[in-house]
Formats: structure tokens, sequence, C-alpha cells
């Protein structure tokens, strides 16, 4: 039985077209590269500390043969550029929820191949990236996005493990070239030739938990992530849109409203944004992000009462800080 063959024609009829293997393996190659990270302080409070756990997928099934990279597109054509916006991939339904949904059903089809399969959406630490680049999925760019022919970067990434064999594809070359347009288009300056730092990343920035002064100086109309590197990217002028429909848009998240995200409920968090991939983070960064960029407007005013002391106290620091 061609197993690869089978699985390739599964995901098609379920319509996922971007379909990668790569053999299962310790990534030896990335330690060196990791540890001068680590050592660096390159890293950032949602990176995985241990580098075993991010370079040896056998932590995750010991009888591992084959790892499988799938990618999901989610770049719908209402997807809109906005001044005051949460980045693209959070405006739909929450894609660990979406793309659990399709790995789980993928995982199902190879058992039903007598073969065993565990699957991956953001929940471990292994270089879903570089694993995507060795499957075939699409090359790395130098804003590190995994840069793919027909949805450019605008996409989710999944992992499925199994203990079948399967010919593995071959990496794609880098067609960056000599192109350095994110670089130049950065806000955050985190984008150079020799590589990326997320630390300095807005999109990061708009998610930590505490941020200083000059940080906060940069949002400048960000409530969550960031897309400018994409925005500006050349291989993503002339991308397919996404069939899937549970990435289609919200409409509260296509059109930001900085006083309703600051004034929410809980049960206001609960029945929208949570539901997107931005919702994992709280309702308390949220309300953060719209005080500042409301402070950037020169709206903020005086009197408001929080029952959070988290976003009290940027509120507080905010209204004293005459630059803001």
């Amino acid at each position: 039985m061609d197993y690869k063959e089978c699985i390739i024609k599964y995901c098609y009829e379920i319509g996922l077209s971007q379909i990668g293997f790569t053999k299962c393996r310790v990534f030896h190659e990335l330690k060196e590269f990791l540890t001068k990270r680590k050592h660096e302080n390159i890293e950032n409070e949602f990176e995985e500390k241990d580098i075993e756990k991010r370079i040896n997928p056998f932590l995750y099934m010991k009888e591992g043969k084959t790892i499988i990279s799938l990618a999901f597109p989610y770049m719908h054509e209402t997807s809109t550029k906005a001044d005051k916006y949460f980045s693209k991939y959070t405006l739909g339904r929450d894609y660990h929820e979406v793309v659990s949904k399709y790995l789980e059903s993928i995982c199902n089809f190879i058992k039903s191949l007598n073969g065993k399969a565990i699957y991956f959406v953001d929940n471990n630490a292994l270089p879903e990236r570089y694993i995507a680049y060795l499957s075939g999925i699409g090359f790395i760019g130098k804003n590190n996005m995994v840069i793919t022919e027909r949805y450019g970067s605008y996409i989710f990434l999944g992992e499925i493990i199994t203990d079948l064999e399967i010919e593995e594809d071959m990496p794609k070359e880098s067609k960056c070239g000599n192109c350095d347009i994110c670089i130049k288009a950065c806000p955050g300056r985190s984008i150079s030739e020799k590589g990326c730092n997320p630390n300095i990343c807005l999109s990061y920035i708009t998610q930590k938990k505490n941020i200083n002064e000059e940080e906060i100086s940069k949002l400048k109309g960000k409530i969550f992530g960031c897309d400018i590197c994409q925005d500006v990217c050349p291989y993503n002028k002339h991308i397919e849109f996404s069939k899937i429909n549970e990435f289609e848009p919200f409409d509260f998240m296509r059109n930001t409203n900085f006083q309703e995200i600051l004034n929410m409920s809980k049960k206001d968090f609960n029945e929208k944004y949570k539901m997107t991939s931005c919702g994992w983070r709280g309702k308390s960064v949220l309300q953060r992000n719209a005080l500042i960029n409301l402070a950037h407007m020169k709206r903020l005013k005086e009197g408001k009462k929080f029952n959070s002391p988290y976003v009290e106290e940027y509120y507080n620091k905010l209204l004293k800080n005459s630059k803001f």
C-alpha cells in the first residue's frame, strides 16, 4: 500500500492541498543555533527553554518514523487592512480548534491504515516552521515566516507524527534573494539579514504581559499581533484565498472598536474574543492595548474604574505620562 498517496488523497478530499512529509529524527543541526539563542537571550516567555524538547520528536512518539506537515490557509477575501486592527490570523475562529479538527480526522484515517498517529497545533516545542520547510511546504523567508506558492505566508501549521514509513519530500530553496522589503518595513527592527529577534517583534510586544514605556510607544493602532512584514512581502500580493469557512473574519474583529474592548465585560469577552486566536491571552491584555491606543489618540479620559488591578495600573500610568 502506498501510504503517502492514500494520505494525500484523503487530505485533498477534506479540502487540504498543502501537505508534506519528512523523516522523524532528532534535528541535531539545530542544537548549536538554539544554544546560541539561549545564551544571547534571544528567546521570549512563550518559547520552550529545554532544547532537547525542541529537537527530539521521539520524546512525543518513540516509535515515530515520519512527520507530516500541513498548512492551513486563513486569508479570506473579506480580510481587511486597517490602521487599527487585530492581526489577520486572529480574525476568524481560533485556529487551534479548527486545525485540531482536521488533524484529528487525518490521524483517524492513518489509524484505519493500521498506523499510529498523534497531532500537534502549537502544543509542543518542535520547530514547526523548520519541519514545514523540510517537508517542502514552503521556504522560510527573512521574516522567519514559511512562505508557500499558493497562499504566501498566510497559513497556520500543524504536524502529525506517525509510525508509518513514508517517503519524504524535498525542501524548497529560499526565494528572498536580495529583497529586503520586510527588513526595512519592520516597525520593531526585529528582522535583519542575520536573522530575527522575537523579543523586539511588535507582534510579541502586543502579547507580552508586561511592557515598558518604549514598547508602549510602538503599538500605534495594534491590539494583537502585527502583519507589516507580511503585508509588504511580494509573495503575498497574488495569493489564493482560503476555502476554510471557519477562518472567515468575524465582523467585530474586522471593525475594531477600542472603546468597546475597553468597556467589555467578562461575558462580552467570552461570547466574542475568546473564540478567536487571541482569546487565550485573556481580557486584560486586550483592554491594556485598547487603553494604550486611546492614549495615543489623546482620547483617554480620567475617572474610569476597572475591576482588574493590572488594567488599572496601566490606565494610571498612561494618564500620568504626557507623552501619550
